[in-house]
């Protein structure tokens, strides 16, 4: 049985501490606002700069926290001598983690009574770490999913509490999947707190043969390989799509690509990874190194993001040119 089990059950409500920072964790704090359990306090990752003016911009778990006058706590770091602190003002039963950002260290696991647990948006112990959505989709995955966990000092290597399915479809994107299981991950969490509750939750040790990582996505790895196999190069635009993007070079200039399909109309032979094989009014066929992708929304640098008919329309391309060159 877990170790997040009640010794005997008890009807209160559980005091409940959320760490969780972005908008992949609103649904499931939200779930938590709505349910019978007190959400005493939250706490997330510290504003962050963005945009031209590098303007300081809130957390979208610290935006819905604040909208239910809930007490947030902002550290840049969990060792800090004050998380303990706070928490220990709070009391929490138990800690409930979802898109936090760092790992939790011993003081702060072993604090609530029933421990913490956390959302993780992959079917463990496949595509541990902090990017499964998109290697899921990346690595041509026909199904995936979310897991609760009980939290260990180990990265996302806790004992499985509860698991849900769906598949993964072809029109499936980063962005598009990314919401999917944000929705389905609070799901999980309601679910994974009634059987708590209710003395029946029973946790299942991971199996560390199987354990595959997705890694943290840089930028740099949307820089399209033309020499890879078509539809490895249309996985990667999907699972991209919206960040980093994946992305290729047109007469000097960054030429993002958010959406391709494979192309088998094309006669061989082949010619170099990367060479435009065709233009039509409406059509942009490009080489990869073992078949053809017909590209249909593109975005130039400094431009707008468009369907391929309406940027051809605006810019001449002959077949023969090179991208990435």
């Amino acid at each position: 049985m877990s170790d997040l089990q009640p010794p005997t059950l008890d009807p209160r409500p559980l005091r409940l501490v959320f760490m969780g920072t972005p908008e992949f964790a609103v649904p499931s704090l939200q779930t938590l606002l709505e349910g019978e359990d007190l959400v005493v306090g939250v706490i997330t990752q510290p504003d962050q700069p963005s945009g031209r003016g590098m303007v300081l911009h809130a957390p979208p778990v610290k935006i819905l926290a604040a909208a239910h006058h809930i007490s947030v706590f902002q550290p840049a770091k969990l060792r800090e001598p004050g998380v303990l602190a706070q928490l220990q003002t709070w009391q929490p039963d138990l800690i409930v983690v979802v898109a936090y950002g760092k790992m939790l260290p011993q003081t702060v696991l072993t604090l609530p009574p029933y421990g913490c647990i956390n959302v993780h948006a992959s079917l463990l112990p496949k595509y541990r770490g902090a990017a499964p959505i998109q290697w899921a989709i990346a690595c041509g995955e026909k199904e995936t999913g979310v897991t609760t966990m009980h939290i260990s000092e180990r990265m996302d290597a806790g004992d499985i509490l509860l698991q849900k399915t769906i598949p993964i479809t072809d029109d499936d994107t980063g962005g598009t999947l990314h919401d999917k299981l944000a929705v389905l991950g609070a799901d999980a969490l309601r679910e994974t707190l009634q059987l708590l509750k209710g003395g029946r939750l029973v946790a299942q040790p991971q199996d560390e043969a199987a354990a595959t990582y997705a890694p943290l996505i840089k930028k740099e790895a949307g820089r399209i390989d033309w020499r890879q196999d078509a539809d490895t190069i249309a996985r990667r635009i999907r699972a991209f799509n919206p960040w980093p993007s994946e992305y290729t070079t047109l007469h000097g200039k960054l030429l993002k690509i958010f959406a391709a399909r494979r192309e088998w109309s094309i006669p061989h032979p082949l010619p170099p990874p990367g060479t435009v094989a065709e233009v039509t009014p409406v059509s942009l066929v490009v080489a990869s190194g073992n078949g053809y992708l017909a590209l249909s929304e593109v975005q130039l640098e400094g431009k707008k993001r468009l369907p391929v008919a309406e940027f051809l329309k605006g810019y001449h391309l002959t077949p023969g040119l090179v991208l990435g060159a």
